[in-house]
């Protein structure tokens, strides 16, 4: 199979210098063209393809090399980019950063070359002129086998400013394809963990989307742009299909026996089994909604593709989990913004508390781990695990090489996954539950709980990596 969709990659020298501006109103630019573009995000961030997919109406997706393996990058895009007119391709940092201590791995130009796409470098230029030309050289040069092959000059003071900078690329051989003046800069408000999720700002994101549209189609040579993605390498392979992949995944062993215990005395331990759909399908309940933004779309895939009907919820609105809901997915997002609502809603953290507390399986990150606390911040949550969160004012940041230590609904001890810690919070915890991983660096500890059917942990992952995790969660649905 050949793969020859019109590509872009949006880099930057580093954080900060306008990519998420760009490479959104490029992809909300062309879309308003008519044609069907792509969305996609290196690296592990799951609030860029929120906007990403405002101004695409398409899903967001992330290409993460240390996350998935290098292997999986073009069948992943390929998945995602099937049938679109273009595809455009958010880095991460800036051009040539990746995880740490592992050279180009993760980094925006390893995956540039491995989509052989041409990059175009967003260059914040508010602060120089005639240096640009340094710089963009430098970048250009670095690494032969990336091809920087335009500039969008951001942050722009004015005309002869413009002028000045122009006059020094000119003789760098890397062509100028926009020009974005720093007075048009779009507001996107940020806090602790970076820019306020769609979902959190439906409107004003709509709006904001919208502007950085414009201010792309003002100062951007649209035309040049999708001449230049045409122009992209052709690809072989066969695109990532989540059918395949959990069919030939290994077949789950026989169900897990119940590890850990559950705090005294708890609340609602339910006597009766589960309810199934009328087809045989397990309701698989994942969370979503303002508080929990954080998930990548193939997680859902592999669960459907391995016999689960997914169905999303809202805890800060739902007062119940879903009709015949055998399995519950809490993912990452902001609950320590709405520990408030989420401790009000009572009857769902009860519902909540009676299906772990009964055995069923219930896979939580970060997040999810918070909720399922016996308090965050000093509002009560659901009580599933004896710990207390609480808001920190240090980030824990970084990719983490893990190992399962404990059986559990997701995956036998032993099972290798790669995944990345993103927050400020911290739990204190009490008894009751084993380690869910163990994590090599940037220390060797354990992580990570694991309770009766109860998966939680600081590690998000992706789960492409391990299609047998999704197997695995759906066949513990079915005989727990």
């Amino acid at each position: 199979m050949v793969i020859s969709v019109p590509r872009l990659v949006i880099a930057a020298p580093s954080s900060g210098s306008g990519k998420t501006t760009v490479a959104t109103g490029l992809m909300a630019a062309f879309a308003s063209r008519g044609l069907a573009v792509s969305p996609h995000k290196v690296g592990p961030d799951y609030i860029d393809p929120g906007y990403h997919a405002l101004a695409t109406g398409r899903v967001g997706r992330n290409l993460d090399a240390y996350l998935c393996g290098t292997e999986l990058i073009a069948p992943l895009f390929a998945h995602g980019a099937r049938g679109c007119d273009l595809a455009v391709v958010e880095g991460v940092m800036g051009l040539y950063d990746g995880a740490a201590g592992e050279g180009e791995l993760a980094s925006t130009a390893q995956v540039a070359k491995l989509l052989r796409a041409p990059v175009v470098l967003v260059v914040d230029a508010s602060s120089q002129s005639r240096s640009v030309a340094a710089l963009v050289h430098g970048f250009a040069s670095w690494d032969p086998e990336v091809r920087v092959a335009g500039v969008i000059l951001n942050k722009v003071g004015s005309s002869r400013h413009e002028e000045m900078l122009r006059e020094a690329l000119d003789a760098s051989g890397v062509p100028v394809l926009g020009c974005l003046r720093r007075a048009a800069q779009v507001d996107t408000p940020a806090r602790h963990l970076g820019l306020v999720p769609v979902a959190e700002r439906r409107s004003d994101a709509v709006d904001a989307v919208g502007a950085m549209a414009e201010q792309v189609r003002r100062g951007c040579d649209l035309d040049a742009l999708y001449a230049l993605a045409r122009a992209a390498g052709e690809l072989s392979g066969a695109a990532w299909d989540a059918a395949e992949v959990v069919a030939s995944s290994p077949p789950p062993p026989l169900p897990v026996p119940t590890l850990g215990a559950a705090p005294p005395d708890p609340p609602h331990r339910p006597e009766r089994p589960r309810p199934q759909t009328p087809d045989g399908l397990r309701v698989v309940a994942v969370a979503g909604g303002a508080a929990f933004t954080f998930s990548y779309a193939e997680h859902a895939e592999l669960l459907t593709a391995a016999g689960a009907e997914v169905v999303t919820f809202d805890p800060l609105r739902d007062e119940q989990l879903p009709d015949g809901t055998g399995g519950l997915v809490i993912g990452g997002g902001f609950p320590e913004v709405y520990a408030p609502e989420l401790s009000a809603n009572e009857p769902l953290r009860k519902a909540v508390a009676e299906l772990a507390f009964g055995g069923a399986p219930v896979a939580a990150e970060c997040a999810g781990l918070l909720y399922l606390s016996r308090e965050l911040d000093g509002q009560p949550m659901c009580g599933v695990l004896d710990v207390s969160a609480r808001m920190s004012e240090r980030l824990t940041l970084g990719y983490r090489d893990a190992v399962a230590v404990s059986d559990s609904a997701l995956a036998v001890a032993g099972t290798r996954m790669r995944g990345h810690e993103f927050h400020r919070t911290v739990v204190e915890p009490g008894a009751g539950a084993a380690p869910a991983w163990g994590v090599r660096a940037p220390e060797r500890r354990v992580e990570g709980f694991v309770q009766q059917g109860v998966h939680a942990s600081y590690l998000h992952t992706h789960w492409a990596s391990q299609p047998g995790v999704a197997r695995r969660f759906v066949e513990r649905c079915r005989t727990s």
